[in-house]
Parts: C-alpha cells; sequence; structure tokens
C-alpha cells in the first residue's frame, strides 16, 4: 500500500495558481466597477451638463435677456414664493409678440396655443431626482442668485445645466454658502460680480439670518 505522503494530490498545483488569479481578477474587477460608477456619476455623461435642451420653440436667452434686459422673474414668476420657479405661459409670450414679431412663423406654435388654449409643453433643464427637496424662493430670499446654479444665462443661445447639482455640490454650499451670496436686488443680476465677496456674503448672511444645513432632513425629506 502507498504512504499518505506518496498519495496523488485531489488537484494539480496549476491549480493554486489559477485560483489567486481568479481572486486577484474578482478584487480588481470589483474594485475597478465601484471606481468607475463613483467616477461616472459625477461626470457630465450622467449628470447632464452643458447639453443643450431643445425647447418646443426656438428661444434665445441671448436676445431676450442679455438684449432686451428682460429680468428673469418675468417668466419665472414664482422663483421668489413657491419652491418651483415656474414656467412662462403662452399669454405671458403673447403680451409682447401680439406686437413684436406677430407674423413670424418662429412664433407660430406660440400663436397656436394661443388661440387652442393648448399650453406649450416645455422641456425641464435642470431636474433633481424625486429623493431631494429643493425650494427655489429660500434659496433666492436668502440672498443666492440664478447664476449660482444657473450660470449665464444671458449667454447661452439654448439653455444647458451648467452646474453639476451633485449633493457634493450642494453640500459645499450648504457649508459655507457666503461666497454665492448677493444683496437682493441683485438676485438676477447675472453679470454682477462684488468687489468683496467676503464681506458682501458676511452682511448678507447677517442680513437675512441665515444658517448653514447639513442635516439630512434639509433636502431629504
Amino acid at each position: 500500500m502507498e504512504s499518505g505522503s506518496e498519495k496523488e494530490a485531489l488537484f494539480p498545483p496549476w491549480t493554486n495558481t489559477v485560483l489567486r488569479v481568479v481572486l486577484a481578477c474578482l478584487v480588481l474587477g470589483a474594485a475597478f466597477t465601484f471606481t468607475f460608477l463613483f467616477i461616472f456619476v459625477r461626470s457630465p455623461l450622467y449628470t447632464g451638463q452643458f447639453e443643450p435642451v431643445t425647447q418646443p420653440i426656438e428661444f434665445d436667452h441671448r436676445h431676450h435677456v442679455g438684449d432686451a434686459g428682460i429680468d428673469c422673474r418675468f417668466c419665472h414668476s414664482t422663483v421668489e414664493t413657491a419652491a418651483t420657479a415656474g414656467f412662462p405661459s403662452t399669454e405671458v409670450c403673447m403680451g409682447c409678440h401680439n406686437q413684436i414679431w406677430n407674423q413670424s412663423p418662429l412664433l407660430q406654435s406660440v400663436r397656436a396655443s394661443f388661440y387652442s388654449g393648448r399650453p406649450l409643453v416645455w422641456r425641464r433643464v435642470h431636474e433633481l431626482p424625486d429623493f431631494a427637496y429643493f425650494n427655489h424662493s429660500i434659496h433666492v430670499n436668502k440672498g443666492v442668485g440664478c447664476v449660482t446654479c444657473h450660470g449665464r444665462i444671458d449667454q447661452m443661445p439654448a439653455v444647458m445645466q451648467q452646474s453639476p447639482l451633485t449633493m457634493s455640490w450642494c453640500l459645499d454650499c450648504h457649508r459655507d454658502p457666503k461666497p454665492n451670496l448677493r444683496p437682493h436686488d441683485r438676485i438676477t443680476d447675472l453679470a454682477w460680480q462684488p468687489s468683496d465677496p467676503q464681506a458682501t456674503g458676511d452682511r448678507v448672511a447677517t442680513n437675512n439670518h441665515l444658517h448653514t444645513r447639513t442635516s439630512c432632513t434639509t433636502c431629504h425629506r
């Protein structure tokens, strides 16, 4: 009979190497997958940054805001009083365009909406997930300007999402909002820059009784 030391092994020696390679691939694969997803959800490919959104009519903010000087609140009338900024109704558009460019083919869909009573269906540009609560009015009334989140709308032929709107991006501002604060009369002035950002932030924060908000229930309710 053969002694125990002379018995053949159940698996050949090379299987040990295969096992080590497989385990290494699993660990590295899991690490790569986690890293890839971590980077991907913060990239413009996922957040939708810098992708112009086509609207039902060719509305150029460069002309309406930059050239004509129309205030943001003329079209987004609930930005100071409600959670949403609101979309312009057809009546708001026709308030000007029943006299200006009232025969332009570019505005045919606006005239059709006005006479038929069917509202224009605007496409949302900035969209947060359902589990995140955001209120425009509290931000505006505390001194956060439109340009902080939306960028230079007055320089965009087609509006795009300028900011990532990720959780970390929001928290950066919630931890230290002062650099983004401005007087209320400059809230919609996209080109305005404070001469002393720190002093302006301190003053606005004091006047508006602003405090940092970083608890989970601030945004997740």
